[in-house]
């Protein structure tokens, strides 16, 4: 069976209360109870959350040699470091980043994903969908 693990940055813990207007009111750990409901039967499905850049590098550096995805949203980190960009091209698991936002249609320092460079792929502006979507990718792609 599969091995996905959803790896989400800073901020995404208070998903639900955050600029609802953005993100939505669902938690996220609601959203991952239905999504691991939705799939248990075809992937082993695994979250992990922190503000902490250096505990997603370790995260990271733990599942990148032998897990079948990693769906990332690295929140701010996206736009701003080099250690995670680093990280992604250093594992051989592949990423697919995901933001609930359209990342294109905020900021202008937002536009810019340095760690999509080297995703397999980036879904955006999609809301809690885009994990879906990062997922069927997965359980679709030849192994």
């Amino acid at each position: 069976m599969k091995k996905i693990i959803i790896i989400n940055g800073p901020n995404l813990n208070l998903l639900g209360k955050r600029e609802v207007h953005i993100y939505g009111n669902t938690s996220f750990e609601d959203y991952f109870a239905k999504l691991v409901e939705r799939y248990s039967d075809r992937i082993e499905l695994e979250y992990f959350q922190s503000n902490h850049e250096g505990l997603l590098l370790d995260k990271l550096h733990e599942v990148g040699f032998s897990y079948s995805g990693i769906v990332l949203n690295g929140g701010a980190f996206t736009h701003t470091s080099l250690a995670l960009t680093d990280a992604i091209s250093g594992i051989e698991t592949p990423v697919v980043e995901v933001h609930i936002s359209n990342i294109h249609a905020r900021e202008e320092i937002r536009h810019v994903s340095m760690t999509g460079a080297q995703a397999a792929g980036s879904i955006v502006g999609l809301g809690l969908f885009g994990y879906d979507l990062a997922i069927d990718y997965f359980l679709k792609k030849p192994s």
